[in-house]
């Protein structure tokens, strides 16, 4: 059923309540853009107007037969008004947090836990590849810390790519045992 521009908005209110979806229409065509302007005025951020318009006509739809209206420009423009509102203090507690957030990643127990921790994380797995024999070690930090081949350590030292492979599969067989297997799957994927 098409509706007519001289219902009025009371009538069309009582045909929404009923469910007639060209009275919902019809409130719509009516109320869309200068509801939107409203908001946008409100807002000055045009998706942020469009979500509240959207949101606004979908309450209206859903909420037909519990909503009640006096008077339909009147319920529009505060429902608009109030969602303007939330989305304004939304925006501020957002600033808000955002403002504060470099503030708590800065401060002195976030960060000095974590570095603290990372040091001290860096300090046993170094004491333990220390230990090591001297040749091992020196393979296994090539291997790990300058990230050379197998080959390229070879020709650097002189020695097989078997006698690498071996002296890696062994250090990494010690440094499990020491530190555990947490650290080892750790050392192992550092490559």
């Amino acid at each position: 059923m098409q509706i007519k521009e001289a219902i009025s908005d009371q009538e069309l209110v009582l045909r929404l309540k009923d469910g007639d979806h060209s009275a919902y229409t019809e409130i719509y065509r009516r109320f869309i853009n200068p509801l939107f302007i409203h908001a946008n005025n409100r807002l000055k951020d045009e998706d942020d107007a469009q979500d509240v318009i959207q949101e606004l006509f979908t309450v209206l739809w859903t909420k037909r037969d519990t909503i009640q209206i006096s008077s339909l420009s009147s319920y529009l423009y505060s429902a608009v008004r109030n969602r303007v509102l939330d989305v304004i203090a939304h925006r501020q507690m957002a600033a808000r947090h955002q403002d504060t957030l470099p503030t708590f990643i800065s401060s002195e127990g976030y960060i000095t836990d974590y570095r603290a921790r990372e040091n001290q994380l860096a300090a046993i797995i170094q004491k333990e590849i220390d230990a090591l024999p001297p040749k091992m070690r020196e393979v296994f930090e090539l291997s790990r810390k300058a990230q050379l081949t197998h080959a390229e350590i070879a020709d650097k030292l002189g020695i097989t790519e078997q006698s690498v492979r071996s002296h890696i599969k062994n250090a990494l067989r010690i440094l499990r045992v020491k530190l555990g297997l947490f650290l080892y799957l750790i050392l192992l994927f550092s490559k």
